[in-house]
């Protein structure tokens, strides 16, 4: 199995929205070229941030496709393929066409509330099924349960192709816990915009990011000055970005980020039930804040 890096910054791509609903792909196409034109190093497709749970099965596959098709191996594809019911996922991972996808991102099982026993066992069956690189993905804010350190550091020792971590736990104290004991050669990516720049000078690789669909030069630009030890310059980028940080994620994601995006002429401002587009009043806020963010 070819090692994939996913070091710097990956970007959870949105899913764009035509006013009467459908995907609106040449406004896809247009969010990848910026995305490879711009430093991105990776592309996420099919995350959270995509609004998967809206899109159907041929949908989703047309997505990947798409996006697979227009990327032409430039840089790496991690697609999301996850779900509450082990047997799903592992079939999927069987049976679709995964041709120019370089890993697997697959979120612990949400609404169930598995036990530690029962998320290490659903992880196993996912690797043992899977023929690329998985990415483990643990969000408790989303799922409604933590994958703990000792979970994440038993998988990582016992599955080979098990090469990473996407954290969004916002503990610091277990992030630190997983970067100090995992294997030389399992990776830990921020899942948090706002935390990454202090959890690479903990030790992790990257970030995979939902403000990077908007700013993804000076949001990868931040990254890596932190990757490369410039930390009075990933300070200064980081600072920038605080407000923005904030207004992005007050009426939820990606609901935040269209809105950003929509803003800078880039897409419709339509998501999909039960998401909707952020409130009038945070919409005008991030309307004054990309005013000043560009200024700076």
């Amino acid at each position: 199995m070819e090692h994939v890096n996913l070091t710097g910054m990956g970007v959870a791509l949105i899913t764009p929205f035509q006013t009467d609903g459908e995907i609106d792909y040449p406004a896809l196409s247009h969010l990848v070229d910026y995305q490879l034109q711009n430093g991105t190093d990776y592309l996420v497709v099919l995350g959270t941030t995509a609004e998967t749970p809206t899109l159907t099965i041929s949908e989703q596959k047309a997505i990947a496709g798409f996006v697979i098709g227009k990327v032409k191996n430039r840089i790496p594809i991690v697609l999301g393929i996850s779900g509450n019911c082990t047997k799903t996922v592992v079939e999927r991972l069987k049976t679709e066409n995964l041709e120019g996808v370089d890993a697997i991102l697959s979120v612990v099982p949400y609404y169930n509330k598995p036990s530690q026993e029962g998320i290490y066992q659903h992880y196993k069956a996912i690797a043992q099924a899977s023929s690329l690189p998985v990415v483990l993905y643990n969000v408790p804010g989303r799922t409604g349960v933590n994958m703990t350190a000792e979970t994440t550091l038993r998988l990582a020792r016992e599955f080979n192709n098990i090469i990473a971590v996407k954290e969004a736990s916002g503990n610091m104290a277990q992030i630190n816990s997983i970067i100090k004991y995992k294997p030389n050669n399992f990776q830990v990516i921020s899942g948090d915009d706002s935390v990454a720049f202090p959890l690479i000078a903990l030790g992790a690789v990257g970030v995979i990011s939902v403000i990077g669909n908007a700013f993804p030069k000076k949001f990868s630009r931040m990254i890596h000055c932190a990757l490369s030890g410039d930390y009075a310059g990933a300070l200064s980028l980081h600072q920038q970005f605080l407000e923005l940080f904030e207004l992005l994620f007050t009426d939820g994601s990606p609901a935040g980020v269209k809105s950003t995006l929509n803003i800078m002429g880039h897409i419709e401002n339509e998501l999909r039930l039960p998401l909707v587009p952020v409130r009038v009043a945070t919409y005008e806020k991030i309307r004054n804040a990309l005013q000043e963010f560009n200024k700076l």
